[in-house]
């Protein structure tokens, strides 16, 4: 299933007990449409506040709906925030997260003088002028292997810091600059501190951060507001 949601209400992706997660929501939902389910995996486990354009779920179901009705089911019984906006069998030995390939995530700064409460969850209000060229000379540094310890918090479960990035460039859209960037896989926080750290630094400064540094030495860690997953290859 591909799934998107409002991330601004929930405790991030995964399920916690008394707090409002998508997770959650979505296990609630399928023990109402199926008579059993099993085997829930999700692609990007999104952390409390992030976005969801289409992150990618597997489950094992039975005794309910067919797959061609399996979204329209689900979403009677979601709330609001979250919908399914698709749906289909898969292959048996597919799962959501291991069989993906990459994973595209996008995030939107807010460059307009004047605020918006239309934007006030949705983007990062940067209300300073921003050098698009000078953003693009940074990202482009960060494509290919790289050990991206320096953009990861650093208390954490990962134990291998490389990553591959396949793309990674700012898009301007009206008054919004969007980083669109695309990874194998990505580290806790880690699209959210290079935009910190784009934001903040001059792109000659990116190379030694690229090599294993620690977490000191890159910049601060953008809002969660502004980060939407779009897309999960296979």
């Amino acid at each position: 299933m591909a799934l998107e949601y409002d991330g601004t209400p929930f405790r991030g992706w995964g399920g916690q007990p008394g707090e409002r997660t998508v997770e959650g929501e979505l296990r609630d939902a399928l023990a109402q449409t199926f008579a059993s389910f099993d085997s829930l995996a999700v692609a990007g486990r999104t952390d409390a506040g992030v976005h969801a354009l289409a992150n990618v779920v597997s489950v094992e179901v039975e005794g309910g709906p067919s797959p061609a009705r399996a979204a329209t089911a689900l979403n009677a019984v979601l709330p609001d925030d979250v919908a399914v906006s698709a749906a289909a069998e898969a292959a048996p030995d597919f799962h959501a997260r291991f069989s993906a390939k990459s994973r595209s995530y996008r995030y939107r700064v807010w460059r307009r003088r004047e605020r918006s409460p239309f934007e006030l969850r949705r983007s990062l209000w940067h209300p300073r002028p921003l050098d698009v060229q000078r953003l693009n000379a940074a990202a482009a540094m960060v494509i290919g292997e790289h050990d991206f310890r320096a953009f990861t918090p650093t208390e954490t479960h990962h134990e291998v810091f490389v990553r591959v990035v396949e793309d990674a460039r700012w898009y301007a859209r009206g008054d919004a600059v969007e980083l669109e960037i695309t990874a194998d896989s990505f580290l806790r926080h880690m699209v959210r501190t290079l935009v910190g750290t784009m934001l903040e630094r001059d792109p000659d400064e990116f190379l030694p951060l690229l090599e294993a540094a620690p977490r000191a030495a890159a910049g601060t860690t953008a809002p969660p507001c502004g980060l939407y997953i779009v897309r999960v290859g296979y």
